[in-house]
């Protein structure tokens, strides 16, 4: 009888315990999710064609390669395997551009991370995006053309297995060089146009007030004026209400004066 107590004592206490650890994990979970929603916009519409290039590019260049490689029928509209696969390869340059205009208007619409606003990290960047491109490039140069633009796809082969730089270190260089160059850019980008203000007035997820207003570049420009005349406003009051003195001492670099 003891035992069967003793047992069912320890169920309950595992089952507290299970429960209570389950809460912890959605506890730190929403923590997590709402640091990353203080400096990530989803519902920005930059970053909603960024979202979108990202997913389509790849899915668009195996979805026509594997078309070809079952019916040949590109090969066949251009009489050529090579132009075929020349014409691929020009419309996944045109996405890859395309791709990177987007990410680069989702970045500039984002808010910046305090600690990326720092030299080393914009050092670190250019050291991702050197590292990047060198896989890169390396990669198209030693496949060539066809062999980066899925040749094999149109009966295009090469005589052997490549084997030289960077191949001979990572089975996958052009995605881990592009991988590379799209973090760097995104580390090593500077804040942009009014948005680089770095005022010193109160911070508000990580940004000032008038910082965060012009993050928005969807509202109009005299509703932006009249919000910073009101933070400016609102300061002056404060300081005024607190004597000459506070309201000189409010003003950054500046002593207050000697009565």
């Amino acid at each position: 009888m003891s035992f069967q107590r003793l047992w069912l004592g320890c169920c309950r206490h595992g089952h507290a315990g299970f429960l209570q650890s389950s809460v912890l994990a959605a506890e730190a979970d929403l923590c997590v999710m709402t640091w990353l929603l203080g400096y990530v916009d989803p519902s920005d519409s930059s970053f909603v064609a960024a979202i979108l290039a990202i997913a389509f590019n790849p899915l668009y260049w195996n979805v026509v390669a594997r078309w070809e490689h079952r019916t040949r029928k590109l090969s066949r509209a251009f009489h050529s395997p090579h132009l075929a696969c020349y014409a691929l390869g020009g419309s996944i340059l045109l996405l890859n551009l395309l791709r990177s205009h987007c990410f680069t208007q989702a970045m500039l619409h984002q808010p910046l991370a305090e600690g990326l606003d720092h030299p080393a990290a914009y050092g670190l960047g250019l050291a991702l995006l050197g590292l990047g491109s060198m896989f890169v490039l390396s990669s198209f140069f030693a496949l060539g053309f066809t062999g980066t633009f899925l040749g094999d796809y149109f009966g295009i082969l090469k005589e052997a297995r490549v084997t030289t730089f960077p191949f001979n270190i990572l089975d996958n260089p052009m995605y881990w060089g592009s991988t590379a160059n799209y973090l760097g850019w995104a580390i090593a980008r500077q804040p942009h146009g009014p948005a680089a203000d770095c005022g010193s007035g109160p911070h508000l997820c990580g940004r000032c007030p008038v910082r965060g207003a012009l993050h928005h570049r969807d509202l109009p420009a005299e509703s932006l004026q009249a919000l910073q005349e009101k933070l400016t406003g609102d300061q002056a009051l404060r300081g005024a209400e607190q004597g000459p003195a506070a309201a000189w001492g409010s003003c950054p670099g500046r002593a207050a004066p000697v009565p």
